[in-house]
């Protein structure tokens, strides 16, 4: 048995750029850069390709861009090849399943961070992905509490 799963969450490189394959399915690629810390916690960023197809490549091109922490849940793919030359190329590509928002946050008047509470759904696309508003969160539902009410 063998398991390829990767989770991601870094910015966006630049904009991502919404393409056709000749058949007419959506592709979408671009990298995004992850922070990671060396064993003397120096930071340091390392840049990753992605690539999202149909629904997937659609949502990020509309509701993210550069600068914008996103997070990604894929696999892993080789991409090698024998350039001009004859020199083998070897590089590695993460196809996005599922992806969401995560970061940047806004800050209200109290003090308090907020952030988005949804991410790409695509069995809905009638919902608002920001989770703003309108009666289409699921948070519409729920009242505030006090915090004596709380069972934790």
């Amino acid at each position: 048995m063998s398991v390829n799963k990767v989770f991601l969450m870094g910015r966006l490189t630049r904009d991502p750029e919404l393409r056709q394959t000749q058949s007419g399915t959506s592709v979408c690629r671009f990298s995004v850069a992850v922070d990671r810390y060396s064993k003397d916690d120096e930071k340091k960023a390392d840049f990753i390709d992605v690539t999202a197809w149909r629904q997937t490549a659609e949502f990020i091109c509309k509701w993210f861009g550069k600068g914008k922490m996103i997070f990604i849940e894929g696999n892993i793919q080789n991409n090698n090849y024998t350039d001009k030359n004859g020199n083998k190329v070897y590089s590695y590509v993460v196809t996005a399943d599922k992806v969401d928002f995560c970061g940047d946050r806004q800050q209200d008047n109290s003090g308090y961070q907020q952030q988005g509470n949804s991410g790409y759904q695509q069995s809905n696309p009638a919902v608002n992905p920001a989770g703003g508003g309108g009666g289409n969160s699921f948070l519409d539902d729920f009242a505030p509490i006090g915090d004596g009410e709380a069972p934790f």
